[in-house]
């Protein structure tokens, strides 16, 4: 009997070990230290770029079992800017993302893949126009170390192409097929928790 008791507590004082090693992280947003841009082409001829300059989120980071890693993020999608007034409107409208009707765009992560050397790709359900679709983000760990003001940060970046059809935006077949991909960036800088 107490070998079974021994056994149940090692099992629990692993997994708490185990668990005690992630990370948790605040997305510094707070000191803009963190940005979601994009591009798409503009009828092909030149890109046009553009960023969401409200969100939040989180993220764990555990370097000894990197399958454990995890994040979440929620946009204000009215928080679109293209640096033109009457576009921004245009975006906003029911012809794109409809911000009154859809207010947030959020990402929650489902699993990690760990490719090695900082790299990896975070697989999660994007939700945006109140469609669901899966994601796959190829991210690259900058750097981790110690602030100026005795905290601890760790930043990556990430690269995903999105289908604007694919979350039925009115507009996006006038555009033309070339403006049917958007590619995203993400320069994300946390502060451990």
């Amino acid at each position: 009997m107490k070998l079974k008791q021994i056994a149940a507590a090692l099992l629990l004082l692993t997994a708490y070990t185990t668990s005690a090693m992630a990370e948790n992280y605040i997305i510094d947003i707070k000191d803009q230290h963190a940005f979601i841009q994009f591009k798409v082409k503009h009828l092909g001829y030149s890109w046009l770029l553009g960023e969401f300059r409200t969100f939040d989120g989180t993220f764990s980071y555990d370097e000894k079992n990197p399958e454990r890693n995890k994040v979440s993020v929620t946009i204000k999608a009215d928080s679109i800017d293209t640096n033109h007034a009457e576009r921004n409107k245009h975006l906003r409208s029911p012809d794109f993302f409809d911000v009154k009707k859809y207010p947030s765009i959020t990402f929650i992560s489902t699993s990690y893949e760990d490719k090695g050397k900082g790299k990896g790709v975070i697989h999660g359900t994007l939700t945006m126009r109140g469609v669901s679709k899966d994601v796959a983000i190829s991210v690259t760990q900058i750097g981790t170390g110690k602030d100026p003001w005795g905290g601890y940060r760790r930043g990556f970046e990430g690269h995903t192409t999105l289908y604007l059809s694919d979350y039925h935006m009115p507009f996006t077949p006038k555009l033309g097929p070339l403006a049917e991909n958007v590619e995203l960036f993400l320069s994300i800088e946390g502060v451990r928790q």
